[in-house]
């Protein structure tokens, strides 16, 4: 049997951003198709298998636009990693405020909305997507990007994800006054450790400058902090990757995202670094 291919499958709700993601997958090296029936995926792969130039890295668009094809979806997906195939399955979000004025500022109309407002069709799509959603392994919620911040962090992400057969784990520093991040596995609150904004000095810098980051990791509680939550990780990731989670999401929070929640995310990265996985960071509101 030919090896097994690297799979992308992108899907999700219209205007989430699924687009923007098939343009990162086919900047960074993959054979991409969008719309493809869900039954012609295994003829598609096939054909892929045995192309002379070698296929090895393809990205698959997924949506209700495959009709009653897409109810096949879970078997089809069961068949692909049964024969060997490395599959990734992203699900593309966002907050239906978000949605709205996504549609309202394109004048598009929503492809399940038909004669009635947007939002219902946005309601509807949702309900459709429930089962694809409860299948995929990474959900994006792009709530919080713009068209460009969205291609960015699609680039960052698929740069360094190029085979699921290693895990990624994604480090994001965050500040509760802004709302907890969308897409996230586990959320830790560092708001007991002593605040850097307090003190004149460090008020106006962020955690990723030297005198920041020693007034926080001096703090004992930061170190024990930080031991107890390396023992949890050692434990829990392998077991996470043993299970064939090929993604995690770590988020730690303090009260703005500048100080305590970036140095710590920043230690994090140091310790896992070098190790089995792949490292992704993002300081989600350490310039507000």
């Amino acid at each position: 049997m030919a090896d097994g291919l690297d799979i992308v499958v992108v899907t999700g709700l219209s205007g989430s951003g699924k687009s923007v993601a098939i343009r990162a997958l086919e900047d960074n090296g993959f054979f991409c198709i969008d719309n493809l029936p869900v039954l012609l995926i295994p003829k598609f792969i096939d054909l892929c298998q045995g192309y002379h130039e070698g296929i090895k890295r393809i990205a698959l668009g997924i949506d209700l636009r495959g009709g009653h094809f897409f109810q096949s979806w879970p078997n089809v997906l069961a068949e692909m990693r049964a024969a060997g195939h490395r599959v990734e399955v992203l699900f593309f979000d966002a907050s239906d405020e978000v949605l709205l004025r996504r549609f309202s500022e394109t004048r598009r109309p929503h492809p399940l909305a038909g004669e009635a407002p947007i939002q219902e069709g946005i309601v509807r799509e949702r309900k459709a997507l429930e089962g694809m959603r409860a299948l995929a392994d990474r959900i994006i919620d792009t709530s919080d990007f713009n068209v460009h911040e969205l291609k960015k962090e699609m680039e960052q992400y698929f740069s360094q994800v190029l085979s699921p057969r290693k895990m990624t784990i994604f480090l994001t520093s965050f500040g509760y006054k802004y709302g907890i991040p969308h897409d996230t596995d586990m959320i830790l609150d560092v708001r007991f450790l002593p605040n850097p904004f307090f003190v004149d000095d460090l008020r106006g810098k962020n955690g990723l400058e030297s005198e920041v980051e020693e007034f926080v990791l001096r703090r004992e509680e930061t170190r024990a902090f930080l031991d107890r939550l390396y023992s949890l990780l050692e434990f829990t990731l392998p077991q996470y990757e043993r299970e064939g989670k090929s993604s995690l999401t770590l988020a730690l929070g303090c009260t703005g995202g500048k100080h305590r929640s970036v140095v710590l995310v920043e230690e994090l990265k140091k310790k896992l670094d070098g190790k089995q996985f792949r490292i992704h960071v993002k300081h989600r509101d350490i310039d507000k």
